[in-house]
């Protein structure tokens, strides 16, 4: 008998010997998923990296074929000086920063309260009108831009943020109704009579008691938004032309000239346009799984 079985009634021992069965446990094809994750990561990760590095690049290191990555002390900040000072993409930063916040915040409210509708009143025609809103999510959204351009054009909302924010809220509410009235259905109805018992009404009821606990949800609905509002690219091309008002995205495609290409403000451009969504996620992932309901109410 080994010395470690002979230690295995400890709990030290016992813990050293599932250390070995699992070790001894890893087969081929364990191995090999392991290695298949790796070249997975790999491969999604490496663009973006290359992407940073290269906004470094000095220009006339660009297209050294003998180099991937730049030289350490030929690292420069030249390319996101110029970015910003030689050209209007501030302005299209700011104009996507407003355009998407403000999308996210009309979109967070009136699905909160559409979602909130549906999943504690049982009204006439709430079947109907529940699959008129997810029936308007087998159409592709692009059918809208004649008719969207058209009607604001009567509105005078062309060249107009607000116009993009209605838009974006458009394409995005009938989703985000449909995941808050989920969100809804796992919060206990007693939390809503307790709370009319103490004397909040229907609004105070939402926002005070159910919309804390649902916090989950609107963090997701949230970020979605804003995200599609900040990456989103067709629209933006068509409402907004004037060169003021164009967001991100667009102005990130006038730096593909038609004879030649600055690729060195395109990664730099390109990774200012990255930080925005990286961030938003980095800090409210943490709220994603949080909100939940871990109390309950007094019997």
């Amino acid at each position: 008998m080994t010395d470690l079985q002979t230690r295995s009634g400890g709990p030290q021992g016992r813990a050293a010997l599932r250390v070995v069965r699992r070790r001894r446990g890893l087969t081929a094809s364990d191995v090999g998923v392991l290695v298949l994750t790796a070249f997975v990561c790999v491969a999604i990760a490496f663009p973006f990296v290359w992407m940073v590095l290269t906004s470094f690049f000095p220009t006339d290191e660009l297209f050294d074929p003998t180099r991937l990555f730049p030289r350490p002390e030929r690292a420069t900040l030249a390319n996101y000086a110029l970015l910003l000072s030689g050209s209007n993409f501030a302005t299209y930063m700011v104009n996507s920063a407003i355009v998407s916040v403000g999308s996210m915040l009309a979109s967070v409210v009136i699905s909160s309260l559409s979602g909130y509708a549906f999943s504690r009143y049982r009204f006439r025609g709430r079947q109907v009108v529940m699959v008129a809103i997810l029936a308007v999510q087998l159409f592709p959204f692009v059918i809208l831009i004649t008719p969207m351009y058209a009607f604001f054009s009567e509105l005078g909302l062309l060249n107009t943020r607000l116009g993009l924010v209605i838009a974006y809220v458009a394409i995005s509410l009938p989703f985000a109704s449909y995941l808050m009235l989920g969100f809804f259905e796992t919060v206990p109805r007693s939390l809503d009579e307790a709370a009319r018992v103490d004397g909040c009404g229907v609004i105070g009821t939402l926002f005070r008691v159910v919309l804390p606990v649902a916090w989950p949800g609107i963090a997701t609905v949230g970020i979605n938004t804003f995200i599609l509002a900040w990456e989103e690219y067709l629209f933006a091309k068509v409402l907004n032309t004037d060169e003021s008002m164009k967001t991100v995205q667009v102005g990130l495609a006038n730096f593909f000239g038609e004879f030649t290409t600055r690729w060195d403000l395109v990664m730099a451009a390109s990774v200012l346009a990255s930080l925005p969504t990286i961030i938003l996620f980095a800090v409210a992932q943490r709220r994603l799984v949080s909100g939940l309901a871990v109390g309950g109410v007094k019997e």
